[in-house]
């Protein structure tokens, strides 16, 4: 499967070593930037409609703080997932249609898309300030080893997101959704400590981050004015892992604090 093809993920086309210093440089300052007119931020649907309409396919967008990859997507014969910072939601249509016309040709000129980066670079966070305190290697799992090789396996290694233990573990069992989490807005992975033991059987572990790397994955349906979550897709992409009835029934032998669930 070839990158930036049918099926297969485009290079990072924006990366902070591509760009160099010209817009990751903390002190950097640009002139005039007080002046700038910035859009109001649309919401996802109504870009996702603009760029659908134009591409033909479903889009799937799924935004992020990621620092590294700005913009970035993968396409098959149905859809495109499209990751982006959460600054192009102030994207004007200038910028849309460059991302149009780099997801039809990833070598295609982007110069209006270079230009918003550039003029917004106070709003990339750094991603210095969040990798002190990302810790993947426990005393008993690896969450860098397992995110790997999951990547690899179910999602032709598209995904970018941070994975990290999360600050202590609980004295006692834990509740089901408290095994782990996906901070959306910074495509950030936490694995509760709970499960840093050699009793905690190691597919069990690659359930649950596989469970939340599908979260990073599918994203957010929104259907009725709700959004949903786990979705009958993540649902059925759930049951794809390798492992998952193992892991089920282990699931429920899990302690619970004070006996719920």
């Amino acid at each position: 499967m070839n990158r930036g093809e049918v099926g297969g993920w485009s290079r990072r086309l924006f990366s902070k070593h591509r760009l160099h210093a010209v817009f990751y440089t903390r002190e950097m300052k640009i002139a005039g930037i007080g002046q700038l007119s910035i859009p109001f931020p649309m919401p996802e649907h109504v870009i996702a409609g603009r760029l659908q309409k134009e591409i033909g396919l479903t889009i799937r967008m799924v935004i992020t703080d990621n620092s590294s990859s700005l913009l970035s997507y993968r396409k098959d014969a149905r859809q495109v997932v499209l990751r982006m910072h959460r600054m192009f939601l102030s994207a004007d249509e200038g910028v849309l249609s460059e991302i149009v016309a780099f997801i039809k040709n990833r070598c295609a000129a982007t110069p209006h898309i270079r230009d918003f980066i550039k003029a917004r670079s106070h709003l990339i966070k750094s991603a210095r300030r969040q990798s002190r305190s990302i810790l993947m290697q426990g005393s008993a799992h690896n969450l860098s080893i397992l995110f790997s090789e999951l990547n690899e396996r179910y999602f032709d290694g598209a995904l970018q997101s941070t994975i990290t233990w999360s600050g202590r573990a609980p004295r006692c069992g834990v509740k089901k959704r408290n095994l782990g989490s996906y901070d959306r807005r910074n495509d950030l992975i936490r694995i509760s400590r709970y499960l840093d033991r050699k009793a905690v059987p190691r597919y069990y572990v690659a359930y649950v981050v596989y469970h939340e790397m599908l979260h990073a994955a599918v994203g957010v349906v929104e259907r009725s004015g709700r959004s949903i979550v786990h979705s009958a897709e993540f649902r059925r992409r759930e049951r794809l892992f390798h492992d998952y009835e193992r892991a089920i029934a282990w699931e429920r032998g899990i302690p619970r604090c004070g006996g719920r669930v």
